[in-house]
């Protein structure tokens, strides 16, 4: 018999599974406390009897998140981990301190589907779907390794949340939970590259987290060649899902831009892209595109950046160029992990 994945069992799943087996509902709620603190084995539980920590070693596992690799910025003290799973396969997150605290970037998902052309992850392939607790593991392993509190979720590293869309939603519930990490929604933002299907379905939730939606150009010609996704939603069908979840939520979109030296970032791309937007709650996140192994892709200079910025800012599109962290060490998710499986490295390294 395989054993259950604990971790990613709600407290209400949780209680009727303890109810199941005879035991007292209040001893799912010290379980369900004890793993969203972190601890990696049932003999961590102290407040639980021997009988019953056997018990549940014997029909369940708790999944963590073991730190491979780890490198630390030393421009702004940004750090990179890649986490090795349960299974053996690797994803990648960064943590980042700002003034507020703490934020974080997770993955969903080993690899990703969509095959964006810019990105290292899409690069590389899928491999499966995490589990709430992977997603979970992954901000208790870099708390765990800091010693601080993370506030700030972003889940926007390897993987499409919303291809994943069934256990994203899992997790959201997990780590919002007051009895867990009980980090509020208006302090998560989920990234998708624009499946339009989910965010019709994710609007219906209403939930207050901020939907960052990576669109990259301001037409099907553009989008087309450089996202696949573009070819089942074009941009048409994608910004009408944003209307909809704006209105439904009444949360402001952000829309992620990444500009790219000759291919989006002319004058005429600004203009194009602030009548789009026109008349819709969102912002527009500017962001100098990441070098990726294997791509002729340069980024825009800043001059064109604050070109393109003040454009859709006389047009009344509010716009930002993203602040760069960790560029010393790559901190943009996909190319570790494919470089790491690729040497076939199991060691551990801490490099600064």
């Amino acid at each position: 018999m395989s054993l259950v994945d604990l971790k990613s069992l709600s407290l209400k799943e949780m209680e009727a599974a303890f109810q199941e087996e005879g035991l007292p509902r209040y001893r799912a709620l010290q379980t369900y406390r004890w793993l969203h603190r972190g601890v990696t084995s049932f003999e961590e539980m102290s407040d639980l009897p021997k009988a019953l920590r056997n018990k549940l070693a014997e029909k369940y596992y708790i999944s963590v998140a073991i730190i491979e690799k780890k490198f630390v910025s030393d421009y702004d003290g940004t750090i990179k981990y890649l986490f090795r799973l349960p299974d053996g396969e690797f994803v990648e997150s960064v943590l980042m301190h700002y003034h507020h605290g703490y934020s974080i970037c997770i993955s969903t998902q080993v690899g990703c589907r969509m095959g964006c052309t810019f990105c290292a992850t899409g690069r590389s392939g899928f491999s499966r779907n995490l589990t709430p607790s992977e997603m979970l593991s992954q901000i208790q392993a870099a708390q765990a390794d800091n010693g601080v509190r993370i506030s700030n979720i972003v889940l926007m590293g390897m993987g499409e949340p919303l291809d994943n869309y069934e256990n994203v939603l899992a997790f959201l519930a997990l780590v919002s939970s007051e009895d867990g990490l009980n980090i509020g929604m208006r302090h998560i933002s989920l990234s998708t590259c624009g499946l339009a299907d989910r965010i019709y379905q994710l609007a219906q939730k209403k939930l207050q987290l901020t939907l960052s939606v990576s669109l990259h150009a301001p037409n099907d010609s553009i989008r087309g060649r450089t996202m696949p996704v573009n070819r089942k939603w074009n941009i048409e069908e994608l910004l009408s899902a944003c209307r909809y979840y704006a209105r439904q939520t009444n949360r402001r979109i952000s829309f992620e831009y990444a500009m790219i030296d000759g291919v989006n970032d002319s004058d005429a791309c600004a203009e194009e892209l602030a009548r789009r937007l026109s008349g819709m709650l969102c912002h527009v996140n500017l962001i100098p595109v990441n070098h990726v192994e294997g791509t002729a892709y340069q980024k825009s200079s800043q001059k064109r950046l604050q070109r393109f910025c003040q454009i859709l800012e006389r047009k009344g599109i509010t716009a930002t160029v993203r602040r760069t962290l960790g560029s010393d060490i790559n901190a943009s998710c996909g190319q570790l992990r494919r470089n790491h499986v690729q040497e076939g490295g199991t060691n551990v390294e801490d490099i600064r």
